[in-house]
């Protein structure tokens, strides 16, 4: 296997996924920029224009409330979403009635389509027609009814959840198999030296799975930058852009208004925003040793 050890063939092996690495995801980064500095309609000749879409972005309110909007769900799942994958996760290693029938429940919402997540929040959301706002009148509770969605204020809090309800399972497989990694003789050994299930879960069991845990939460970030069909479908960003994230406030301005080199300096600007989270985490975690 001397052959194998050579840098020449260790290059060859790498060099198809470096040339789908640039072609997929290089490229079109670099695409983008070119057009966030230039004036462009989609139709002739583009006009260079310098930072002047990023002037217009840093005083654009709806970009700060599409931002605001963003931000809300990431917090919200970054708060409740890690935690609670990760216990449901550390629950599913123990021997229970029915764990494959509830592990396929939880995992199911995560291979349907986006679009048709959408679509069926919709359905229980929308503040006329939707089953939420149905149940509450029903049961006498119509004072409690809101516009859960396409309303000013409750449009991020239920996104957040959808993206709770639909991501769960992936997060919690990663978890789960995080978990299986972890030898059951430490277990052993720490329950012979008396320390209780608490003790272990601290002690133990996350700080091996600090790894893991920053995985995940990378992932979020990026996930949660990354929304787009679902409030696509519940509201495409009504009343009036109030209800929009980043990347469909960027879809707006670009294919919908046509502008494609303000629209592609918001893409630019969610993309940096997405690197510096990430990689801040990621250093964060590296100076801790994790």
């Amino acid at each position: 296997m001397y052959w194998y050890a050579k840098k020449r063939i260790k290059a060859l092996f790498l060099l198809p996924t470096l040339l789908v690495y640039v072609l997929f995801i290089i490229l079109p980064v670099g695409i983008a920029l070119y057009y966030s500095l230039m004036k462009y309609s989609g139709i002739g000749a583009p006009v260079f224009i310098g930072l002047k879409n990023y002037a217009r972005l840093l005083n654009d309110r709806l970009v700060w409330v599409a931002l605001k909007n963003t931000t809300i769900i990431l917090v919200m799942n970054l708060v409740l979403l890690t935690p609670i994958s990760f216990m449901v996760a550390v629950l599913f290693c123990k021997p229970l009635r029915a764990s494959g029938f509830s592990k396929a429940m939880i995992y199911s919402p995560a291979i349907i389509a986006p679009i048709m997540v959408g679509l069926l929040w919709l359905f229980i959301l929308d503040p006329r027609i939707g089953l939420l706002n149905s149940i509450l009148e029903a049961i006498g509770l119509g004072a409690w009814k809101q516009d859960w969605i396409g309303g000013t204020v409750l449009t991020p809090y239920s996104v957040g959840i959808i993206y709770m309800w639909q991501t769960m399972g992936f997060y919690l497989t990663i978890f789960y198999a995080g978990l299986k990694t972890i030898p059951s003789e430490i277990y052993q050994a720490a329950s012979v030296d008396g320390a209780n299930a608490r003790q272990r879960l601290f002690s133990i069991t996350i700080p091996l799975m600090r790894g893991t845990i920053w995985i995940v939460v990378v992932l979020i970030v990026t996930g949660c930058f990354k929304i787009f069909e679902t409030v696509y479908q519940l509201t495409n960003g009504s009343p009036n852009h109030l209800s929009e994230v980043l990347v469909t406030y960027m879809y707006h301005t670009t294919f919908v208004s046509s502008e494609y080199g303000y629209g592609m300096s918001i893409a630019m600007f969610t993309f940096l925003l997405t690197m510096a989270g990430s990689i801040g985490y990621i250093r964060a975690n590296v100076k801790r040793g994790v």
